[in-house]
């Protein structure tokens, strides 16, 4: 339990910087976009305009994303309503978070899981071209401390989740080097 509190405390010392640092409206405006851009709508029109398209291997990719977010969506629900983790606002007196979130709780961030997911399921299929969606996912991430609704270890460890089950989906169907 002790490395648990000594975790969380590092976690809140970092996440109150992150906040107090990051409060240019400009700068939140960017942030509430970006984050609105992880809400999932984008794992829907990727493969819709990779089709429309005709980019080659599409449905290897729907397979990798349809069986990663199936076993992502399971996990993170799972992992949420069972540990729990208060969100910023809920523990910390007197903040106020940016945005209303669009759950109870905050660990692991699901912003931050399904974006790494879907940057790590193209990265698989179509390479080191689409590498840069991993600027996306992060900047995802990230948006979701700036708007203080969730930690900094909350965004880490969903961005750890998203790709690694991406990335296990792709070497099980045998898209993997």
């Amino acid at each position: 339990m002790e490395l648990l509190s000594a975790m969380h405390q590092a976690d809140l010392r970092l996440f109150n910087r992150v906040f107090r640092h990051s409060r240019a409206p400009g700068f939140i405006s960017l942030a509430r976009a970006v984050s609105r851009s992880g809400d999932g709508f984008l794992h829907v029109l990727t493969p819709a305009l990779l089709w429309l398209l005709d980019v080659p291997a599409i449905g290897d990719f729907c397979a990798v994303l349809a069986s990663a977010l199936l076993v992502e969506r399971c996990i993170y629900w799972g992992l949420k309503n069972s540990l729990r983790r208060r969100r910023p606002q809920e523990y910390m007196p007197g903040f106020k978070s940016l945005i209303v979130a669009s759950d109870r709780f905050s660990f692991p961030s699901g912003h931050s899981s399904a974006a790494f997911l879907l940057a790590t399921a193209a990265c698989a299929v179509y390479g080191p071209p689409v590498a840069p969606m991993f600027l996306w996912a992060g900047s995802v991430a990230a948006s979701r401390v700036v708007l203080g609704v969730h930690y900094p270890g909350d965004t880490l460890a969903g961005a750890l989740m998203g790709s690694g089950i991406a990335y296990s989906a792709a070497a099980w169907l045998g898209l993997a080097g």
